[in-house]
């Protein structure tokens, strides 16, 4: 199964998926502990346990940084670090990212 498969059985559930959901998925399907992510994303395991938890942010271009570096899809990352940010604002509306022909 995807990441954006899961993705959507989780958005049904729960709602649009965040950031952290997003990167703790894919630490789990490739079965890494959080310190050979964090050594894989160049960042300090606590780093990563905060984003994990949801208590840090990521910008966009950090996420694409590092669903290529993770070798996901880059359009789910995205989705969920500005569905994270318009949360954050209060913002009631749903992201979806379309590629530019």
């Amino acid at each position: 199964m995807s990441i954006r498969e899961v993705s959507a059985i989780l958005g049904k559930i729960n709602g649009p998926i965040s950031f952290a959901t997003y990167l703790l998925g894919v630490r789990t399907t490739l079965d890494m502990s959080q310190v050979e992510m964090a050594k894989k994303l160049g960042i300090t395991k606590a780093a990563l346990c905060e984003i994990e938890k949801g208590r840090t942010f990521v910008s966009p271009s950090t996420a694409v940084r590092y669903a290529k570096k993770l070798g996901f899809s880059i359009t789910v990352a995205l989705e969920a670090c500005i569905q994270d940010q318009l949360r954050k604002a209060n913002i009631k509306k749903r992201v979806r990212i379309e590629d530019i022909a």
